[in-house]
């Protein structure tokens, strides 16, 4: 029986064009250009976050902090904030919604009308992303790609990518790896961070992320054979060469780094299965955080 987890990321290229299409309704909500913004994200949300601010201070679009909302600094000032949550409910987004009250504020979430909204200025929702699943896909990766197009990018490709890697199967190596590295630069740090954090939600799976030119500096240490080193977008140069003397495999690819990251999703659906785990129900983790 298919799990829930992977019939919801199955959908990810139809619903990353529905957060598109959403767009013209919701562009003046979001940030324009010169602004200085703050978007905030817990867990999967804020490496979402990370990767849009990455992406937009690339484009030249004004300063973009990315922060986990208890990391918040008062020192510093926005004319904008973005709160991604997925329920809408997470107590640390509440609490800084609350906390930059005066700063138009827009919360990007799948549920309407909950609990955050009361504290934001407006709201986008994306609820044909919505999950019944704890562990996220379809809702980060398709509030990244309306985020990505309000940047002015174009993603027929990504769309097109993502459709590419969920028909093909995962290679029986890398199910098989006792652990996994993921690396990224720029914006697909943020991606590498993710990836990292599924693999662990999922599958219990020994995994860690770094900026790729970091992974020289010391954690190349752990490469071995039966390991994998697994790169978002372009690698530089010399390094799969580096770690495959190491002795570990490494994986790159020309796939749009958001689509890798939808490969990512089905490759810890199947370690899950493969160990005998239900990534439907992930050790210790709820849909929420809701704290006292």
């Amino acid at each position: 029986m298919t799990s829930a987890t992977e019939n919801e990321l199955r959908t990810q290229p139809e619903s990353w064009q529905q957060a598109i299409d959403l767009l013209p309704e919701v562009r003046d909500l979001l940030p324009t250009p010169g602004e200085r913004v703050l978007i905030v994200g817990a867990g999967t949300s804020w490496f979402m976050a990370i990767a849009y601010a990455k992406l937009r201070e690339a484009a030249g679009q004004g300063v973009t902090d990315a922060i986990t909302p208890t990391e918040v600094s008062p020192a510093r000032s926005y004319d904008r904030v973005i709160a991604l949550s997925r329920s809408g409910t997470t107590t640390e987004i509440i609490d800084v919604l609350k906390n930059v009250s005066g700063t138009p504020s827009v919360l990007l979430t799948a549920v309407a009308e909950g609990p955050a909204s009361e504290h934001s200025d407006a709201e986008i929702v994306l609820d044909f992303a919505d999950e019944t699943s704890v562990v996220q896909t379809r809702f980060a990766t398709s509030a990244l790609a309306l985020l990505r197009a309000s940047l002015g990018e174009d993603l027929r490709g990504a769309i097109a990518d993502a459709g590419t890697v969920l028909g093909r199967e995962i290679e029986p190596s890398w199910i098989e790896a006792d652990q996994i590295t993921f690396l990224g630069t720029g914006w697909t740090k943020g991606l590498a961070d993710e990836a990292g954090l599924k693999m662990r939600e999922a599958s219990q799976s020994w995994t860690e992320s770094y900026y790729a030119m970091e992974y020289r500096h010391g954690p190349i240490a752990i490469a071995q054979p039966g390991r994998i080193t697994y790169q978002f977008g372009p690698a530089p140069e010399g390094l799969a060469a580096q770690t495959e003397q190491a002795g570990s495999a490494f994986v790159a690819s020309d796939l749009d780094p958001l689509a890798q990251l939808v490969a990512v999703h089905l490759w810890a659906v199947r370690r899950a299965e493969a160990k005998g785990l239900d990534p439907d129900a992930p050790r210790h983790l709820t849909r929420a955080v809701h704290l006292g």
